[in-house]
């Protein structure tokens, strides 16, 4: 009796459902929280900040638009290091990935907490943080279609409040004007300080972590893998517009200038939140402040899915155990790699709620792994375009631009590596060290080969169409 064939992933994911899901992740608001930071670094240009910040950030893009096309695998970054350089690349890439994925939910789950006994003060913040990982992890456990239409509801909510804030903020500027120039947002209060935007740019393209995981559902997507880096590449495009605009309009009506931020570093993570009940009204700041107790849930709930999809990836390669593939098959998702995400968020959420410093220990964590995978990414592009025998027949542009475009980005992603907390560097090397220790014992017990993995569509394995 021939085996039965392993259960895939539902393909129920449209276009609008992958954008949707890179939004959530990333958050429409994301800028928010670091402006007072950008505001002081950059004197005051912080719509030059998320311009250059976007720029920079879609060199990476451009790379996962790119292998999510010829590998439209749902090991995401791990399939794709693994199709352009090699099986070992791949774990590692998926490994350095899933450090940045296992972190970011939890985050996301305390930031809920913390904002929710705020609201409420006799709530805990770690029973609010609890309630939050049971929610998300049911709605991936109900399936990833239900995720999206739920998600979709939570998304237009958060549009809603930034369009609010945007229309007060231009209400402002009829009825009174704005307190700096017009294009100070663009060119700072003062002298153009290079390095100090430069310094702020460092710090803006990590509130874009989040549209990479779009890739993770690539084979949960309706329609052909290119849609996957089209949806990469929009959600990368409307956020960095979203983000110069709210920065933009914050400059031009808050009242408290770039220096007197620098100097008072204590006020700069409630900056936005002061310019806008200053200048608009506390009913916004109440609207805002609810508005981020809730919509982290949403951030963590992407963030889990797409965790689920890189265990179950790596599983199906062979990178892990073989129990991390297993899908269910009622509602086609990745239970048992679900249930090891959720396990790991409660763990770390609930552990760094009862910690003073538990929200900076956990947030000085999510970036390195996901830097560190997109090192691979960008040369997995020159393996797949430029090395492989298979993709000799791309147009000449396409290997020309997959050896300039992923130098440039390396060349970004180093020099974030540069700024990274001590800590986060500290805790990425023992995750390193860790996935070393796991990869020789895979090795030595005989996981040497690519198990499961789907075959590339030879139609798409020269790359031709991308261009």
């Amino acid at each position: 009796m021939p085996p039965e064939a392993p259960v895939p992933l539902r393909r129920t994911l449209t276009v609008r459902d992958l954008i949707v899901y890179g939004l959530l992740f990333i958050g429409p608001t994301a800028p928010m929280g670091v402006f007072g930071v950008l505001d002081a670094k950059s004197g005051g240009a912080t719509g030059l900040v998320f311009v250059v910040a976007t720029v920079a950030m879609g060199f990476t893009a451009w790379s996962y638009a790119r292998m999510s096309a010829v590998v439209p695998r749902a090991g995401s970054v791990s399939a794709y290091a693994t199709a352009g350089l090699g099986r070992w690349p791949g774990f590692f890439a998926g490994w350095m990935a899933s450090l940045d994925y296992l972190f970011i939910p939890a985050v996301a789950a305390l930031f809920t907490g913390i904002a929710s006994h705020s609201l409420v003060s006799g709530i805990p913040t770690w029973l609010a943080t609890g309630a939050a990982i049971v929610v998300f992890t049911g709605l991936n456990l109900a399936g990833v279609g239900i995720a999206a239409r739920v998600g979709m509801i939570m998304l237009l909510i958060e549009v809603v409040v930034l369009g609010i804030f945007i229309v007060g903020a231009i209400v402002v500027l009829v009825h009174d004007g704005p307190s700096r120039g017009w294009l100070t947002p663009l060119t700072s209060t003062s002298d153009l300080a290079i390095g100090g935007v430069l310094g702020a740019v460092s710090v803006a393209v990590l509130s874009f972590l989040g549209f990479d995981a779009i890739a993770s559902f690539a084979e949960e997507n309706t329609g052909s893998s290119r849609e996957v880096g089209r949806a990469v590449l929009f959600c990368l495009a409307l956020a960095g517009l979203l983000f110069v605009a709210q920065t933009y309009l914050a400059d031009l009506i808050g009242d408290v200038t770039p220096e007197h931020l620098a100097a008072h570093p204590e006020e700069q993570g409630t900056a936005f939140y002061s310019i806008i009940r200053d200048a608009i009204g506390g009913w916004l700041g109440t609207t805002v402040s609810a508005t981020k107790a809730v919509g982290p849930v949403f951030s963590a709930l992407v963030a889990q899915a797409a965790a689920s999809r890189l265990l179950y990836g790596m599983a199906r390669q062979g990178h892990l155990p073989s129990w991390l593939a297993r899908i269910n098959a009622r509602t086609r998702t990745p239970l048992t790699a679900i249930l090891l995400s959720a396990a790991a968020t409660l763990v770390l959420s609930i552990w760094a709620a009862n910690k003073d410093d538990g929200l900076d220990t956990l947030s000085s964590m999510v970036t390195v792994g996901a830097l560190s995978a997109f090192l691979l990414l960008h040369a997995s592009v020159v393996g797949q375009f430029v090395v492989r025998r298979e993709t000799r027949a791309a147009s000449p542009g396409l290997r020309t631009a997959a050896v300039v475009v992923p130098v440039l980005g390396v060349a970004i992603i180093i020099a974030l590596l540069v700024t990274a907390s001590h800590l986060a560097l500290v805790v990425a090397a023992v995750w390193l060290a860790i996935g070393i220790v796991v990869a020789i014992a895979r090795y030595a017990t005989g996981h040497r080969g690519d198990p499961g993995t789907p075959a590339t569509p030879p139609e798409e394995a020269s790359g031709a169409h991308l261009l």
